[in-house]
């Protein structure tokens, strides 16, 4: 594949890869955005990349997601590591060659490239939480497409990408409260029911109304700002905001 990524030709430690789960929410909806490689077949990764000799792991995964979303401030926590000894990509590999020959599109595969990539890889997993409307979703050059997914329905996954996002999942809820994250999905305003949706969307379970409100603003984390006027007949309820704009990053 040297025409395509060319890795081992680049100054990147070996057998050492970083995996993003990168989380954004919109329509009481909490999604992971994912590529489709652009091969024959139906191939969907985590967006992924690898690290520079001279460069830091969080250095190295700030500059995969900004190449992924196009924006920097990006609250970026690593929650794993995953280096089980039988993780290798040689089966999915070995199934892209079955299904594509020797050739992705005009590209030939390059057995250099292949030796490189198919060795076993330790990977650094990371989850990023972004404001879904701020991001732009690039695609690199072995994506197909790239698109949002519900975190409940994603499309079937290449290797342990989905225990990947299980486990992203997990370590989100529990730091939801104590590192005060939630937040980092939302638009820089929301209404009381907003944050409770967000909350029920991550812990796929509903909340009692008052108990939740109660909960948040005994965390003293919200401003709250002017009501949310929207023609309907009912109460207009109150906009807040995030205290402590440094949370992300």
């Amino acid at each position: 594949m040297k025409d395509i990524h060319s890795p081992s030709e680049k100054d990147y430690i070996q057998q050492l890869s970083i995996d993003c789960v990168i989380f954004g929410y919109r329509d009481s909806q909490l999604s992971v955005l994912v590529p489709k490689l652009n091969f024959r077949g139906d191939f969907w990764a985590l967006p992924s990349g690898f690290i520079y000799q001279n460069e830091g792991i969080d250095e190295a995964a700030r500059r995969i997601l900004e190449d992924r979303t196009g924006i920097k401030d990006i609250y970026l926590e690593q929650f794993r590591v995953f280096g089980d000894a039988p993780r290798s990509n040689i089966r999915f590999l070995e199934r892209l060659i079955e299904l594509n020959g020797d050739t992705l599109g005009d590209k030939r595969f390059d057995r250099k490239e292949f030796d490189w990539i198919t060795r076993r890889f330790v990977s650094i997993g990371y989850y990023a939480l972004v404001d879904l409307n701020k991001v732009v979703p690039r695609k690199t050059e072995l994506d197909e497409s790239i698109d949002w997914y519900p975190v409940r329905a994603l499309p079937p996954m290449i290797m342990d990408h989905h225990d990947m996002v299980k486990c992203a999942l997990e370590t989100l809820q529990l730091n939801l409260d104590q590192k005060l994250i939630a937040f980092n999905l939302l638009p820089e305003t929301f209404t009381m029911r907003e944050v409770q949706e967000l909350y029920e969307s991550i812990f796929n379970r509903a909340f009692s109304r008052n108990n939740f409100q109660k909960k948040i603003l005994d965390l003293d984390v919200l401003e709250r700002l002017e009501k949310k006027f929207t023609g309907a007949a009912n109460k207009a309820p109150f906009l807040y905001r995030f205290r402590n704009e440094g949370v992300a990053g």
